[in-house]
């Protein structure tokens, strides 16, 4: 019996709604046409010309906006030319760049390879050099600077110059030669 109670509420309450919806649409549907018919009838009896007064002005604001359009297009083409050409100067001063660069590095190469040269046969007068007259000569460099040419020379002539130096300095040579490498990776 509660559930037909429950039935019977939902659908008084459902009714009510119905006729209060009902109700707003009638009283708001006579203004609404009061209104529309108050729009309309000024239309209707107005001249011919009044929407000729109306459209000049908007012809007038199209025609201004066509115009900035063309100059705005007129000053896009130009920057568009602008651009093109800046490009093709941009590339050919990078074509002259990538050429510089390789005559530097062609440069640096033939300095590298007379540089090698230079001390390859400096290290060979070393080697031809009696090993007391070399010594004598090897004692008066920096121990750096001696260690990269016994590190160039044949072991045996290296032997040999190295025994002719007073053995601290044999021996800060041979300290150098030794960690050249101790830095460079294993893997």
């Amino acid at each position: 019996m509660g559930r037909r109670k429950s039935k019977h509420v939902l659908l008084v309450i459902s009714s009510l709604l119905l006729i209060s919806g009902v109700t707003r649409f009638a009283t708001g549907v006579g203004p609404a046409i009061a209104l529309a018919e108050e729009t309309v009838a000024p239309m209707v009896e107005a001249p011919m010309e009044t929407p000729v007064v109306v459209v000049q002005p908007l012809l007038d604001a199209l025609q201004d906006r066509e115009r900035r359009i063309s100059e705005r297009e007129v000053a896009m083409e130009d920057r568009m030319r602008a651009l093109s050409l800046a490009e093709v100067e941009l590339s050919e001063r990078l074509d002259e760049l990538r050429a510089a660069e390789e005559s530097l590095i062609a440069a640096i190469a033939l300095s590298e390879t007379a540089n090698d040269d230079d001390i390859a046969r400096l290290t060979a007068v070393y080697e031809n050099m009696k090993p007391a007259d070399a010594a004598g000569l090897f004692s008066q460099m920096a121990p750096d600077f001696a260690s990269g040419f016994l590190m160039r020379m044949a072991p045996e002539s290296a032997a040999a110059v190295l025994a002719g130096l007073d053995p601290q300095t044999a021996y800060s040579i041979s300290v150098i030669i030794a960690g050249r490498n101790t830095n460079a990776p294993t893997e």
